[in-house]
């Protein structure tokens, strides 16, 4: 068996949960593979939302196995937090939810940092969701970091005061930022026994093992594609690599191992914090798209800028991640719009490309294809037949010039609000 991946293919929040969640039952087992708190994986069931930012989205799903992995930051109070929110709604997750020992720990002064490095910049400021998640990946590629068998070693007392200290000699560099951090230090330690509580194994032979024995394993990604630390759009990206190959090193498995790589992007784009975005709408229509789609970050509350769907960005990722199939969210947003938009191409230096330059500025212009609305309610549609002509217009267009076949359609945030297209419109594509 092999390991298949869910990847956002913008800038996040592309409805990752919901695909992973709507998709978990036919694997048995979903393994986060990196990122943190930074994420808010939202889930609809039976009326009830749910913000998942450390546990995988397949935990709603009875008898599935659930992986923290190795490539995943973790804040044991917001874990904590969201274990308390399962334990409410009477879900039964002891035996099925898992930590990679070499997962490394956000500690509280890791949020320290974080809150007085961002407050330094001024107005060069990255949009950081201030989790401490930069600071936390500085320690592990700096080989200073704490991990979870740490806390079962009997030394880490010593390493933790170490490691906080060396934190606080390098906030009195920044001016001092308003952080309580004698009562956050408290809930830190509180949390950690509720995590030590927690099955926590040896990441990389756990999965592996699994799939020697013809496991289905589900690969959930944070985060987007363009935040990626590589081949995002840097410096205002995350601190993980968020496309197919930060799998590998999330949980531990060779690039032989990786099969299908299903992508997530909306029918339009949006993007919360700082940094480039070609497509962001600065008019009225920008603002009807923020609301139709109650475009705020779940993880922050902070308003998503919006804009149209953006096709060379999309082509991009789509390349980096190996995507065999697609998945289009929030194609219920554009309801009422009489004309909707796709940029095809960029207008950069006087050339008319579909490729990403170096860096993403405002010499680029987007060339755009425009699109007749279908201004009506697509709530009862359940099978792709019964969309409306316009919309499999759209759908045809997008297949046709990304050459990856959308395999499911979103046309609401519940779990059963998602239509299977099991043939997709009638081109080719790269689906084998």
């Amino acid at each position: 068996m092999k390991v298949d991946a869910i990847v956002g293919l913008q800038w996040g929040d592309e409805g990752k949960g919901k695909i992973v969640d709507y998709l978990a039952d036919q694997y048995d087992m979903v393994c986060r593979f990196q990122g943190g708190p930074n994420a808010g994986h939202t889930l609809k069931i039976e009326g009830k939302k749910f913000v998942l930012h450390t546990i995988p989205s397949g935990i709603f799903r009875d008898a599935l196995i659930n992986v923290i992995g190795n490539g995943v930051v973790i804040d044991p109070i917001t874990l904590a937090a969201e274990i308390s929110k399962l334990e409410a709604v009477k879900v039964d997750f002891r035996d099925r939810l898992l930590v990679a020992k070499k997962a490394h720990l956000i500690l509280p002064t890791h949020r320290l940092l974080d809150a007085a490095s961002e407050s330094a910049k001024g107005k060069a400021k990255i949009g950081s969701t201030l989790k401490g998640i930069g600071p936390t990946y500085m320690d592990k590629t700096g080989r200073n970091g704490l991990r979870v068998g740490d806390l079962f070693m009997n030394d880490f007392k010593e390493k933790y005061q170490a490691l906080k200290e060396k934190h606080l000699g390098l906030s009195a560099l920044h001016p001092e930022v308003e952080f309580d951090l004698e009562t956050e230090e408290a809930k830190w330690f509180d949390s950690i026994k509720i995590l030590k509580s927690l099955k926590c194994v040896d990441g990389e032979y756990f999965v592996n093992e699994a799939l020697q024995k013809g496991q289905r394993i589900l690969a959930e990604g944070a985060q987007g594609s363009m935040l990626d630390i590589d081949f995002g759009t840097y410096p205002f990206v995350t601190s993980s690599n968020t496309i197919t190959s930060g799998i590998c090193n999330g949980l531990g498995v060779a690039p032989r191992n990786i099969g299908d790589v299903i992508g997530i992007t909306k029918a339009y784009c949006t993007r919360v914090g700082s940094g480039p975005f070609p497509t962001e709408l600065f008019d009225p229509i920008g603002e009807q798209l923020q609301t139709a789609g109650h475009e705020f970050g779940a993880t922050t509350g902070r308003p998503r800028r919006c804009g149209w769907i953006d096709l060379p960005q999309l082509l991009y990722t789509i390349m980096l991640n190996g995507v065999t199939k697609l998945a289009l969210t929030k194609i219920d947003v554009l309801n009422e719009f009489n004309e909707i938009k796709a940029a095809t191409h960029y207008d950069f230096q006087g050339a008319v490309t579909n490729k990403l330059p170096f860096q993403l500025d405002n010499q680029i212009k987007p060339v755009y294809k425009r699109f007749d609305g279908w201004n009506s309610n697509i709530d009862h549609c359940s099978l792709v037949n019964e969309l409306p002509s316009q919309i499999h217009n759209y759908l045809d267009f997008l297949e046709s010039n990304l050459q990856v076949p959308i395999r499911w359609i979103s046309t609401g945030p519940e779990r059963e609000k998602l239509i299977h297209n099991p043939r997709g419109p009638s081109v080719k594509s790269n689906e084998t």
